[in-house]
């Protein structure tokens, strides 16, 4: 089975960046896109953003579009969350996903998609 394991949460002042990080670990990975949610408290999880493994096809939420970028290292089976800009309103606990089955347009915008999720990152933006 695959484990996924986010890191590089943490509290930040509004305005500034964070850089989380979702690899995989306990076996060879291999899945078609990754993605980012999260979950803020007493609200239900939400789509941030999500990537493919091969080429790279990138979609955002529209909260975040402009100051958050997705990325990946093919090599290290790991993918990056960048942040910048941040909010209050962006915090949250941030949940990397992986999908391995391969689905058209945006349906990985859905929880639907994933089957492995990690265990969380708590990202807390002051003001």
């Amino acid at each position: 089975q695959v484990q996924l394991v986010e890191s590089g949460g943490g509290l930040v002042q509004a305005g500034g960046s964070l850089r989380l990080s979702c690899a995989a670990s306990g076996r060879t990975f291999i899945g078609y896109a990754m993605g980012w949610f999260r979950q803020a408290p007493g609200k239900e999880r939400e789509f941030v953003a999500t990537i493919r493994w091969s080429g790279g096809n990138t979609y955002y939420a529209d909260a975040v579009k402009g100051r958050f970028t997705i990325s990946r290292d093919n090599a290290k089976n790991t993918v990056y969350l960048q942040m910048n800009s941040l909010k209050p309103e962006d915090t949250a606990v941030y949940f990397c996903a992986a999908s391995i089955t391969s689905y058209s347009g945006s349906f990985y915008t859905s929880e639907r998609a994933y089957l492995y999720w990690g265990q969380g990152t708590q990202v807390t933006v002051s003001s």
